[in-house]
C-alpha cells in the first residue's frame, strides 16, 4: 500500500492528520537534519498501522515535504 505524506517537521508535537484513506498529514518535533524527521515519521507510522518500523518505507520525497511511503503488508 502507498500513502501519500505532507510533513511537518519541527512541530511542537507528534501527531498523524488522516485526510483520506491515502493522504497524511504528519507533524513531528524533530528538525529536517540528517534525516532525523524521515525516522520519526517512518516510526509514527508504525504505531499508526500497528507493523514493525521495517515494514515502512519512503519511495519518494525524502528530501521534500511531500513524500510517498510504501506500507509493506497491509
Amino acid at each position: 500500500m502507498k500513502i501519500f505524506v505532507k510533513a511537518k517537521p519541527g512541530s511542537g508535537e507528534d501527531k498523524i492528520e488522516k485526510i483520506d484513506e491515502t493522504h497524511f498529514v504528519i507533524s513531528v518535533k524533530e528538525p529536517p537534519v540528517q534525516g532525523m524527521a524521515n525516522r520519526a515519521i517512518i516510526k509514527l507510522l508504525a504505531n499508526y498501522f500497528k507493523i514493525d518500523i521495517a515494514r515502512v518505507r519512503i519511495v519518494s520525497g525524502a528530501i521534500a515535504r511531500n513524500k510517498i511511503v510504501e506500507i509493506l503488508g497491509i
